[in-house]
C-alpha cells in the first residue's frame, strides 16, 4: 500500500479524527503524536504493533512509515510537529514507540479535542493531512485557528515531557546519559531565571563542556536557543488567561521588560503579544 502524501508543514496542528476500519499507511516529514481520546486503534510502525486507547499514546518520528486502522467507533487528537516549531528535544523522537499517559495528560487531550471540535479542527477522514488552517479561511479565521493550533500544540507538548519516566527508561538515553525531559522539566521550573550552563551542568552531573554537547545531541539546539523558543511556548500559554498582563507574562518567562518580550514574540509568530490575545475567540 502506497504512503499517503502531505505538503510541507511549517507549524504545530493539532487536529480531532476518527479513522475507519480498512489499514492505510502514512509517511511524512514532520514528528507525530497519536493520542487516544474515544474507543481504540491499531497502530504498527517499524513491525511493532499497539493498541492506543485513550491512557496511551504513539510518538512517531518524520519519516517512519507506519500502519494504522480505527477499531470502531473512534476519537484521536493527533499532534503534527515540524522540526524548529515548538521546544521539543529531538531525542523523544529518536524511535517511534507507544507510551501510557497519566489520568491528567488524558484529561487535557479531552480538554483540547474540546476546543478543537469548537475551532473546526476535526475530521472523520483516515489520510487527514495536518491541521493547518487552510489558505482560503478570512484573516481573522486564520490567526484564530493558528492561534488555537499554537497554543494546543505548546500544551500537550508540555505535558508530555511531564511524564515520570518517558525518557529514563529508553536504552539510547541511558547511554546518552543525558535525560532529557528531567532537563526540560527543570528550565520550565526557571523560565524566570538566567540560564546558568554551569548550574544546569552540575544539575545533571556533568561538566560545562561535555553538558553542553550531550545537550546539542539531545534537543538539537543549544541550551540558549531552546530555552528561547520554550520561553514563547509558554508565553502562548500565559497569553490565554487575561488575568495575566504582558509586563507579568515577560517577566514569568524570563525577559528583562516587556519591549524585549515583544520583539522576540513578534519576529517569531508574526503577531504582537496583544495583538496575538486581541484575536476573537
Amino acid at each position: 500500500m502506497n504512503p499517503h502524501h502531505h505538503s510541507p508543514v511549517t507549524a504545530p496542528g493539532v487536529e480531532l479524527r476518527q479513522y475507519g476500519a480498512i489499514e492505510e499507511t502514512d509517511l511524512h516529514d514532520f514528528h507525530q503524536i497519536v493520542l487516544g481520546l474515544d474507543g481504540s486503534m491499531e497502530m504498527t510502525v517499524g513491525g511493532v504493533g499497539e493498541r492506543i486507547d485513550q491512557c496511551s499514546a504513539w510518538l512517531i518520528p518524520a519519516g517512519a512509515r507506519h500502519d494504522y486502522a480505527g477499531i470502531g467507533e473512534n476519537r484521536q487528537l493527533v499532534l503534527d510537529l515540524p522540526a524548529a516549531s515548538l521546544a521539543v528535544p529531538e531525542r523523544l523522537f529518536n524511535a517511534a514507540r507507544a507510551v501510557r499517559i497519566d489520568p491528567a495528560f488524558a484529561a487535557l487531550v479531552r480538554q483540547i479535542a474540546q476546543r478543537a471540535v469548537l475551532a473546526g479542527a476535526a475530521t472523520s477522514v483516515s489520510s487527514a493531512t495536518s491541521a493547518s488552517p487552510p489558505a482560503s479561511l478570512p484573516q481573522n479565521d486564520e490567526m484564530r485557528a493558528r492561534r488555537f493550533h499554537w497554543d494546543a500544540s505548546a500544551r500537550l507538548c508540555a505535558a508530555m515531557l511531564s511524564q515520570t519516566g518517558i525518557a529514563g527508561n529508553d536504552a539510547f538515553d541511558a547511554a546518552a546519559g543525558l535525560d532529557f525531559a528531567r532537563i526540560d522539566r527543570w528550565l520550565r521550573a526557571h523560565l524566570a531565571q538566567p540560564l546558568r550552563i554551569a548550574d544546569l551542568a552540575a544539575h545533571c552531573g556533568f561538566g560545562m563542556r561535555r553538558f553542553h554537547q550531550l545537550f546539542i545531541e539531545a534537543f538539537g539546539e543549544t541550551p540558549h536557543r531552546y530555552l528561547q523558543r520554550l520561553r514563547l511556548d509558554t508565553a502562548v500559554t500565559l497569553l490565554a488567561d487575561p488575568r495575566h498582563t504582558l509586563a507579568d507574562i515577560a517577566l514569568e518567562v524570563g525577559f528583562g521588560d516587556q519591549s524585549a518580550f515583544t520583539h522576540a514574540f513578534t519576529r517569531r509568530f508574526g503577531l504582537a503579544p496583544g495583538q496575538w490575545r486581541a484575536l476573537p475567540h
